[in-house]
């Protein structure tokens, strides 16, 4: 199992118990802590006497060993880390953004492994304005840790950091100036929340009380073991959605260990999924502030429908997969909101990282400005089914089931943005590389589950010939 490299970070093994080999060391945090203070020194971003980045980790046990050593690192190269504790990814890049200028700070640092499970960690960078480094700014910082090219200024210990200001509280004010909360808190939502045990614990509660809901919060310590496989998937949630069915709750939140990805149930206890956060965020934001959004290669057809729905000037424009490439897209076009078919949703007034807390206020929102419960609401937003698979596949191999893939369907239409997508008038499937495990993902969609498993098993036929 290599160390993953991507646009989102890198990520390692870091629990031996788990039978495979640790490739995320402190080692490895150190160096990238030098690598990343190195580029951002070459490229004279940040205040050359004193460039400061804001550090924090998600909820996962030993994270801190892994913050301290990338901060150790960045100080050997000119950088102080300002830590921050649990605090989420959008929590943190709001923070980097928002102290740009008391502060100096010039970029920051999240140890996470997002929904990898519980034997992983990882290191995702933030830039100064609080988004992800784009493909080239990611790969010239692996560029600098792989030929271990660092710029060494500092021998004596780094000095104590400025205390930054409390950035729960700084999100959480953020994202209520986006919603109506009068017209939230006057519905009286009760709500259930599962945080995963995860840095979103203490906003995500913060957030729902403000806007007047009675919580009914589930693995909200964050440090202790998650629980349960952290991906908020529908067969990993399987028993939270019997509870809800039984709580007499408005909806039902889940968020990811980092918090920047979230999964709904409606009042039912239905798993309405990843996909839907999207659609329902869009659904609000077309009708209140209409506009482009963008959405990547894998994501549902919901949101096209919405927007064509909803009329000009609403459209949607495609990006490949990462969150740092829908961001690209979405300053190009100057997109009202962005996200992807896992769960996250951007919203540029808060920030531009995938935000759990932004979803679930806008979701809320919804509710209130239709006044109806979520089921219904879900049930009139164009439903399609999506079925979504996972290969392990060295990576070397998944050029040769593209090609395979591109030869076979020649006469369907191609896009070759991020791996393969192929289309026709009524499905499509998506064959690409995960930019964070080795693996490779086979998602379609068509009008009803069966179509979509066919179409999967149609072109698993080329892929397992290519194996």
């Amino acid at each position: 199992m290599p160390l993953i490299k991507s646009v989102s970070g890198i990520r390692g093994i870091v629990d031996p118990a788990c039978g495979q080999p640790v490739t995320l060391t402190p080692e490895v945090a150190r160096d990238m802590g030098r690598a990343f203070a190195t580029y951002l020194a070459r490229g004279g971003v940040g205040d050359s006497a004193r460039r400061t980045l804001i550090g924090s980790r998600d909820g996962r046990p030993g994270g801190q060993v892994y913050l301290d050593a990338f901060a150790q690192g960045a100080w050997d190269c000119g950088a102080l880390v300002i830590p921050s504790g649990v605090v989420s990814t959008p929590g943190t890049a709001l923070a980097v953004a928002e102290n740009a200028e008391p502060l100096g700070v010039a970029g920051g640092v999240v140890i996470t492994a997002s929904h990898n499970p519980q034997q992983w960690n990882g290191i995702k960078l933030l830039m100064g304005d609080g988004r992800a480094p784009t493909a080239s700014e990611a790969a010239a910082v692996f560029d600098l840790f792989d030929r271990r090219d660092f710029d060494a200024v500092n021998t004596s210990p780094p000095p104590a950091p400025p205390p930054v200001p409390d950035i729960h509280q700084a999100h959480v004010a953020r994202v209520l100036k986006q919603v109506d909360c009068d017209a939230i808190r006057a519905h009286g939502f009760r709500v259930m929340l599962d945080s995963i045990n995860g840095a979103g614990a203490q906003t995500g509660r913060m957030l729902l009380e403000r806007l007047g809901c009675t919580v009914q919060h589930v693995n909200d310590q964050p440090g202790s073991a998650f629980g349960r496989s952290p991906e908020p998937t529908a067969e990993n949630l399987q028993d939270f959605c019997a509870t809800v069915a039984g709580a007499d709750v408005a909806v039902a939140f889940v968020q990811d260990p980092d918090a920047d990805r979230l999964a709904i149930l409606d009042n039912t206890g239905r798993y309405i999924g990843e996909e839907y956060t999207l659609a329902l965020a869009a659904r609000h934001v077309f009708a209140n502030n209409p506009g482009p959004a963008v959405a990547n290669l894998s994501t549902s057809r919901m949101i096209d429908d919405l927007a064509a729905a909803a009329g000009a000037p609403c459209v949607v424009h495609r990006s490949a997969v990462g969150e740092a490439n829908v961001v690209e897209t979405m300053r190009r076009v100057s997109a009202h909101v962005g996200g992807e078919g896992n769960g996250g949703v951007i919203d540029p007034r808060v920030v531009y990282v995938r935000d759990s807390l932004i979803s679930m206020a806008l979701v809320l929102q919804l509710m209130a400005d239709e006044d109806r419960r979520l089921s219904r609401i879900v049930d009139q937003i164009p439903r399609y089914a999506i079925v979504k698979e996972k290969l392990e596949v060295d990576h070397p191999r998944i050029a040769r089931i593209l090609t395979a893939l591109k030869d076979a369907f020649a006469d369907q239409r191609i896009n070759d943005l991020d791996g393969l997508r192929i289309d026709w008038p009524d499905r499509w499937v998506h064959v690409r590389a995960s930019n964070t495990e080795p693996i490779m993902r086979l998602i379609a969609e068509a009008t009803d589950e069966q179509s979509a498993l066919e179409l999967i098993a149609h072109v698993r036929v080329v892929v397992d010939a290519t194996l």
